[in-house]
């Protein structure tokens, strides 16, 4: 029921282990021939929309309390970095769209020169989920 390093020691439990563990992630990007590079417990990615996208797990989680984190940087059009926002740009309070067997995101691009900002595909998106599986 525990993990030792080589030496015997520094013991952690299996079930601290498994519970920090990423249940999903993917290595994607939107647009233009939208992509998959690499990914884990992700059956498959819906896009939305111009910078809006569903990730669709092939293992349920347990409910849609679980944490994502979400990063992404260069889009088609602008300079900059894009930042992972809720399904569209058009309101700061939007959240992030989750249920067990998917959530859906976004990314958009903010203006360095003004407060203008637009929904926006990227080159790089990373996503991360932790939580239980169902």
């Amino acid at each position: 029921n525990t993990l030792k390093d080589a030496s015997g020691n520094n013991s952690i439990a299996t079930s601290f282990v498994a519970q920090g563990s990423a249940k999903a992630w993917i290595n994607h990007k939107q647009g233009g021939g939208s992509s998959t590079r690499d990914s884990l417990n992700i059956g498959s990615v819906t896009d939305n929309g111009n910078g809006d996208y569903t990730l669709n797990f092939s293992s349920a989680m347990g409910n849609s309390n679980f944490a994502c984190q979400c990063t992404s940087s260069g889009d088609h059009n602008n300079y900059g970095y894009l930042v992972a926002v809720g399904p569209t740009v058009s309101s700061v309070d939007n959240e992030f769209t989750a249920t067990t067997s998917s959530f859906r995101a976004g990314t958009g691009f903010a203006s360095a020169t003004n407060s203008s900002k637009s929904s926006a595909d990227a080159h790089q998106i990373f996503n991360a989920v932790h939580g239980d599986l169902a």
